[in-house]
């Protein structure tokens, strides 16, 4: 029998911690888990590194096969800990330790429900075996009896086969529970559907993509992730993700209105992660299309005489009259050209930026592509949507804050719709094309003197990226109270507030002219109508007023204020509601 005395040598175990909630941080998520009550997680969903010599920001991707598997056995064990016992646990993984990993989740306890294949094209190319096109996604519960799977919820079902590929009125209207096999691209196997069978895809989140975060080279698709939480999870419970990477598990969780927390053992990636989350509000639509099948067309076809497929003029190939042979041929010198001087930049970078755009037209003439610079631009986007640049990683981002874009950001809006008022329809029309670019320049040059090209147009694209997730928040914002209209003139400047806010800018005919948003309401207002800028006011007869009403929310809350005016008073220098649906 142990004395008093050696019992109280002893050290004393630290009490669990009550989780984090809504925080990303930085640590070893063996030992952060650890850390907390048992059972205090509702659904875990785990991306770890595959082992595989990825180069990650601190972590050694290279470790000794039995040494692997060792740390995730602990790793698992630590989720299996975590979880309540109704919990569930996703864990994605590759080929490599696939089988190895599952059989230690049943070991350490869970049981398993599902093995999904999620397949995707544009994978990663291997020289000397099958090229990677697919991930294993394990789905656990800790408890067979006991778990959330909200099958009878409409947003968690997709179209059944006879909706989408037979368009049979006997369809059930509420479709179906997906499959466990999602893949890339079914609209383009039609004839391999039967009335019993449907298939799902979600393109993996490639470098090209829109949806990059561009701090961490893994990331899921936030469709995809959605679809997990939507289904294992209820609005206000605890989603965590041990290794948070691009931090997209606890992007879609706080999207999706759920608490969240995860654990990133890089200082750097814990940081970007949570600029990530500070940019989102509860409610936002997640990226990517919600239904791939039903929002990407098949790849066109002409049958010939004898069933073989034959395309004589490619509707690919936009204004160039060329035959599918022709149209490979130039798409492959297209991408040469690009490679050579893309700098590892988006496309956007490319098409926006006037010397990387004028470096490819270069590239192109001395390729002999036939065509002209927006053609070039234009094929680019193109081949961007349809995945065929995957290849090229964008590894360098353009870094341009809304703060430090926020004294011609205004000015970027204006040109855009004076642009779409001359009848060009869109930003993408107007920025391919060098000369219809410049007009775009010009424009907002007057309206905010001062800035690159680069800047104007680099502002509107930012505009455009966020345009859904601000039409998204504006929809759950109630109007806004405007105050008494200000003159704007010299002798009423002092009565604007030195606070942030929105404003809407009216003729003395209360016909809205702009409704905008700024982090000091009298800089902006004094420089918007400053001496530099008054001949372009004078379109409009009479005194101009502004009504505004302070806030303190972030710029990106405001922009959604800044819509909620727009869709009230329908200005005649902001973006339509049509620009942004």
């Amino acid at each position: 029998m142990e004395s008093t005395a050696s019992k109280s040598k002893r050290p004393k175990s630290k009490p669990p911690q009550e989780p984090a909630i809504n925080a990303i941080v930085q640590g070893d998520c063996i030992e952060q888990m650890r850390a907390m009550p048992a059972g205090s997680i509702d659904l875990v969903f785990a991306d770890p590194p595959f082992n595989i010599g990825y180069d990650y920001d601190v972590y050694d991707d290279k470790q000794e096969h039995r040494e692997y598997l060792a740390w995730s056995r602990k790793w698992i064990s630590a989720v299996h800990g975590a979880l309540k016992p109704s919990g569930t646990f996703w864990l994605a993984i590759g080929d490599e330790y696939a089988a190895e990993l599952k059989i230690a989740s049943q070991e350490i306890g869970f049981q398993l429900r599902s093995w999904v294949i999620w397949y995707y094209t544009f994978g990663v190319n291997c020289k000397s075996k099958f090229s990677r096109s697919h991930a294993h996604l394990f789905y656990f519960v800790k408890d067979p009896k006991q778990f959330t799977f909200r099958s009878g919820e409409l947003e968690n079902r997709i179209p059944s086969a006879r909706q989408l590929v037979y368009a049979d009125g006997r369809a059930n209207p509420t479709g179906r529970l997906p499959d466990d096999t999602w893949v890339l691209r079914p609209q383009d196997l039609a004839d391999c559907f039967t009335t019993a069978e449907d298939t799902w895809y979600f393109p993996r989140v490639a470098g090209t993509f829109k949806e990059r975060a561009g701090f961490h080279g893994c990331q899921m698709p936030e469709q995809l992730l959605g679809r997990i939480i939507r289904l294992c999870s209820h609005e206000g419970e605890l989603v965590l993700d041990p290794f948070s990477g691009s931090a997209t598990t606890v992007a879609v969780a706080k999207k999706l209105g759920r608490r969240w927390l995860a654990f990133d053992l890089s200082d750097e990636y814990a940081q970007r992660g949570r600029a990530r989350l500070d940019a989102i509000c509860v409610g936002d639509p997640l990226d990517g299309a919600a239904e791939p099948t039903m929002s990407a067309p098949a790849t066109p076809r002409q049958k010939g005489s004898k069933g073989r497929s034959v395309v004589e003029v490619d509707p690919r190939a936009g204004d160039l009259a060329l035959s599918a042979r022709q149209l490979k041929t130039f798409e492959q010198t297209l991408v040469k050209a690009y490679a050579s001087v893309y700098e590892q930049f988006s496309v956007d970078r490319v098409v926006a930026d006037p010397e990387l755009n004028a470096a490819l037209a270069d590239a192109c003439r001395e390729l002999g592509l036939p065509g002209e610079p927006r053609t070039w631009n234009q094929h680019l986007f193109s081949m961007r949507k349809a995945g065929q640049l995957a290849h090229l990683p964008a590894l360098r981002r353009t870094e341009l804050s809304w703060q430090q874009c926020e004294a011609y950001l205004f000015a970027s809006e204006i040109a855009w719709r004076q642009m779409i008022d001359d009848g060009h329809e869109s930003l993408d029309t107007i920025l391919c094309d060098p000369a219809l670019a410049g007009a775009f320049d010009e424009v907002a040059r007057r309206w905010a003197p001062g800035f690159s090209a680069l800047e104007y147009r680099w502002a509107a694209l930012k505009l455009r990226k966020i345009a859904k997730v601000v039409r998204a928040r504006a929809r759950l914002i109630t109007d806004a109270r405007l105050g008494q209209a200000v003159t704007l003139d010299d002798a009423a400047s002092n009565q604007l507030p030195d606070l942030p806010g929105v404003y809407v800018v009216s003729t003395s005919g209360e016909q809205s002219l702009y409704a905008g948003e700024a982090s000091n309401l009298r800089d902006r207002l004094r420089k918007q109508f400053g001496s530099q800028t008054q001949n372009l006011w004078q379109a409009w007869s009479g005194p101009l007023t502004a009504r505004f009403v302070p806030t303190t929310c972030p710029s990106s809350t405001r922009l959604a204020y800044q819509r909620r005016l727009v869709i009230r008073h329908e200005p005649l220098l902001n973006l339509p509601e049509r620009q942004i649906a």
